[in-house]
């Protein structure tokens, strides 16, 4: 691990955009896009922002008395371990994917041999262990930033740049209207209250960030992205000196195209379209108290 460990984190509020941005990012030649929601929290993740957010969402925390093996065990991987221990399990079932978590613990492990449990080692040690044992990623041997997507990390944001003087945090914004009416639609949603606090929450961070580490925490609008995805996401790669590719046009899992981003996330088609179509789901009700709990940040992001 002599090189600079370069990463692009994605951070969105649920149903905010995330899975998407990452589809679109996962072709491109340069880039290592996790398989799933690279979801690196651990129990340890205790603090005032605990009760808002599972600590699964969050940037780890490790134990001082540690070892590697039990660092390992501790970050909790959700989407990735069900899928590859219990397959029949997973919403990614029908998602082909050689990937042994054995292996890629053993060389974890290895990655760690001669260097200081940190939180720096240790997070990057897991997703380059991830992107090794991964059989049969499509390599294109020009990699080199990896790229993450985990909701709402971008809370954490401050303490991840610490760690990784080369990261880059995105955080992904959509109209909380849109946002709203596609995460009533999971099986066990949210009130609108607990989303929206979520959705404040989380962008109150993102503002204070950008302006704080100006050039490595970036803004991009869902709505943005859905209109020009390739215009939208090459400025953001241009900071980190990754070039341009006809890739990020079109969502793909492991470098194949998708026709819908699910079950990558609730947003089936992400176009301006259905996006506008989402929003107006909502009855007038619900339509004013998003807006009345939303204010003023609907100001400071285009949406009032």
């Amino acid at each position: 691990m002599s090189e600079p460990f370069r990463l692009l984190m994605i951070s969105a509020m649920y149903e905010n955009g995330g899975n998407t941005t990452q589809r679109l990012l996962d072709g491109h030649p340069e880039l290592i896009a996790y398989p799933f929601e690279s979801q690196l929290g651990t129990r340890l993740v205790q603090d005032h922002l605990s009760s808002l957010y599972p600590a699964k969402y969050r940037w780890p925390e490790f134990a001082l008395d540690g070892t590697p093996d039990g660092d390992y065990e501790a970050v909790i991987d959700e989407e990735c371990r069900v899928r590859i221990k219990t397959p029949r399990s997973s919403k990614f079932r029908e998602a082909k994917l050689e990937l042994d978590d054995g292996e890629r613990k053993a060389m974890f492990v290895s990655l760690m041999e001669g260097r200081p449990r940190s939180r720096r080692t240790l997070t990057a040690a897991f997703l380059r262990a991830s992107a090794a044992a991964w059989r049969d990623r499509v390599r294109s041997d020009r990699e080199r930033v990896h790229v993450g997507y985990s909701p709402i990390v971008g809370v954490d944001a401050d303490r991840m740049l610490a760690d990784h003087p080369e990261a880059h945090v995105l955080n992904v914004v959509r109209n909380p209207w849109a946002a709203y009416a596609d995460t009533k639609k999971r099986p066990v949603p949210l009130s609108l209250a607990h989303y929206v606090l979520g959705w404040t929450v989380h962008l109150q961070h993102a503002l204070a960030f950008t302006d704080k580490f100006r050039g490595r925490v970036h803004i991009l609008r869902y709505e943005d992205l859905v209109a020009d995805p390739r215009g939208a996401l090459r400025g953001v790669l241009g900071r980190m000196g990754v070039g341009d590719s006809p890739t990020l046009s079109q969502p793909s899992w492991n470098g194949q195209p998708l026709r819908e981003v699910y079950p990558w996330g609730t947003i089936r088609i992400a176009t301006t379209e259905a996006n506008q179509k989402a929003a107006a789901e909502l009855g007038p009700e619900e339509h004013e108290e998003v807006r009345r709990r939303a204010e003023p940040l609907l100001r400071a992001l285009g949406y009032a």
